[in-house]
């Protein structure tokens, strides 16, 4: 194994033990004291199995098989959700040949960052993470299902399923996404439309007709943004099948796939060493991060994993994401880091051939357990119907078909992932630099600093950003306005740089999974409403970010900077819902912690460990 992948997991384990023992201990008192279904009464399962087919209230009554609950993040507006629909009646079809049963345990809430961009239901996106956890953790409190099966995709869906599945981490627990829709039109084009609509050379008919042949059917978007790097996350995580993230909706091996998942869920139910506090440990969370890294993966991870670590009882850290980011090479180019889209990814070889080079090389810990047992073997094959009807991986991917897209290990498109820590007179911030040119790398430049999105939009409209410029957008942090994605500014900063200027984004906030040409240093923490210093940052104070030194620094006299006052924050308006999440952004993490809003309980627990 190579030696940085090896000294990250082992103080990993180090730092986290005792959080760690503590979770693993409240998952082993959970199961002895609370085991489910052991403890209902008559009068218990006879709610909750009212509506269920007569046969399948036999096979609940009985106890004897496995009843899975399902959570399911299902609505017709999200494409990629759109085919979970019909996943329920598919599963407790499957799970009623194996003498099982399965019930949908909960609906969870599912926004698309896509509608919301740039608009006031963003304030909202990374707190429906925490919403979506603790709606999954309502819908498996009944302990009426031996073991859960999530159907979700998108970006902060995914992740807040596995922080709320964490907490039954007695159970075994699996996901299954639906697969990305077929390609439209290019994302050059794409961006080129949206860069030309940001300077009025494109009205909107033509921007919503090049918007619409992208986004045009049911699936994920096709870009790998943090949907499409939520599910490379879960396989190898070892939560969700190998292979089966990106295969289109229409697969004929989903059905297969989706039966298999129903299997080795009714398996694990039975069997010691499978639950999902065996699968989500100190190696596959490192496993993950390889994953994200070799691919230029989504930003908005950086939040995520350290709060789905958190509750593992793992204490994760941006320190290790960079350590690792120097080490793991980048195999792939998808946008935004390439002009080629998942689909593209998939047909060069996909997770098989990513899996196998990573192995080859040393950068994954082999002693992990999958939904298909021990190891990565499974995962380094591209699966494929068996003999049976099934599905089965036998075929083993050595090749890349795209090399432009995927490459080998020893031919990366970079020797490092390109996730980078910068800190300084700011603070410290995490900046993204796969799809950024080297030669864009460094900026130093007078400062225009903004209390919204909206206007620093209104100043590139009227020419006023035209020359060199750190862009400065702040009170967009958790505590701020609850951390909205600020992707909307990327076509007005990407015109800047197109026409010569030097020009860089400093924010509190986020820029979202598709971080791209524009150098960015986001996630800046502390942040604004938490004193932090960018709230002491006045027009033309200069700026110097530096992502080869990792420095983010304001060139104030330090004694000066120390007297100046901060700038008051704008109101946050209470319409469109946001009045509700203000409970939110008072308690909301810093974002190096994962901007969550609740503390994951494992630290009393460890206290009693430790005593």
């Amino acid at each position: 194994m190579h030696p940085v992948i090896e000294q990250v997991t082992a103080q990993l384990r180090e730092r986290s033990a005792p959080t760690r023992r503590a979770y693993l201990e409240r998952c082993r008192r959970t199961r002895r004291d609370t085991p489910p279904r052991r403890t209902l009464s008559c009068g218990n399962l006879a709610h909750g199995y009212a509506a269920c087919s007569a046969a399948d209230k036999v096979r609940i009554s009985r106890g004897e098989m496995p009843n899975i609950g399902i959570i399911n993040a299902y609505n017709d507006m999200l494409s990629a959700h759109q085919p979970l629909a019909d996943y329920p009646a598919m599963i407790k079809s499957y799970a009623g040949e194996m003498d099982a049963t399965a019930q949908v345990a909960s609906g969870v809430p599912a926004m698309c960052d896509g509608v919301t961009q740039g608009q006031p239901g963003m304030q909202l996106s990374l707190f429906s993470r925490d919403v979506v956890a603790m709606a999954t953790a309502i819908g498996l409190s009944h302990n009426l299902f031996d073991a859960a099966l999530c159907l979700g995709i998108c970006d902060k869906i995914v992740p807040g399923m596995l922080i709320g599945a964490l907490q039954f981490g007695h159970l075994p627990v699996a996901f299954i996404g639906s697969g990305p829709m077929a390609s439209g039109i290019s994302n050059k084009e794409k961006a080129a439309v949206r860069q030309r609509h940001a300077q009025g050379l494109a009205d909107d008919v033509e921007l919503l007709a090049v918007e619409s042949a992208s986004y045009h059917s049911p699936g994920t978007c096709t870009f790998y943004g943090t949907a499409n790097s939520n599910q490379l996350l879960m396989e190898l995580l070892g939560v969700q099948l190998p292979g089966s993230s990106f295969l289109h909706p229409e697969s004929s091996l989903r059905p297969a796939l989706t039966r298999r998942t129903v299997a080795e869920l009714v398996a694990a139910a039975a069997q010691e060493g499978r639950a999902l506090s065996d699968v989500v440990t100190e190696a596959s969370l490192v496993n993950a991060l390889v994953g994200l890294l070799a691919t230029g993966g989504s930003t908005n991870h950086t939040l995520h994993l350290v709060t789905i670590a958190q509750a593992a009882g793992i204490d994760l850290r941006w320190q290790d994401m960079a350590e690792l980011s120097a080490v793991v090479p980048l195999l792939a180019r998808v946008y935004p880091n390439g002009a080629a889209d998942i689909n593209d990814f998939q047909q060069a070889g996909g997770m098989a051939f990513l899996v196998r080079e990573l192995r080859g090389a040393g950068l994954l810990n082999e002693d992990v357990v999958t939904l298909l047992g021990p190891g990565l073997e499974h995962l380094s094959h591209a699966p494929g119907a068996s003999a049976e009807g099934g599905v089965c991986w036998q075929t083993a991917v050595t090749a890349t078909a795209r090399p432009d897209v995927l490459r080998h290990a020893a031919e990366p498109f970079d020797s490092e992932g390109g996730l980078r820590l910068l800190s300084g007179n700011l603070g410290q911030s995490v900046i993204k630099v796969s799809a950024v040119a080297p030669e864009h790398r460094a900026v130093e430049a007078p400062c225009r600093v903004f209390a919204s999105q909206e206007l620093l939009r209104d100043a590139c409209e009227a020419g006023e950003m035209d020359r060199d410029v750190v862009a400065v957008v702040r009170f967009q942090g958790p505590r701020g306005n609850g951390m909205p994605e600020l992707h909307k500014l990327t076509p007005y900063l990407g015109v800047l740089q197109d026409k010569g200027f030097n020009v860089a984004l400093v924010t509190d906030g986020r820029m979202s999974g598709a971080s791209g040409k524009v150098p960015a240093a986001i996630h800046l923490s502390p942040e604004a409403l938490d004193d932090g210093p960018i709230a002491r940052l006045r027009d033309g104070d200069v700026i110097a970010l530096d992502a080869a030194a990792g420095t983010l620094e304001a060139r104030v006299d330090a004694a000066e900077f120390a007297r100046r006052e901060p700038a008051p924050p704008p109101p946050v308006p209470d319409t469109l819902g946001r009045g509700l999440f203000d409970l939110f952004r008072r308690h909301a993490a810093a974002a190096p912690e994962g901007a969550g809003v609740f503390a994951v309980p494992v630290q009393a627990d460890a206290q009693e460990v430790l005593q």
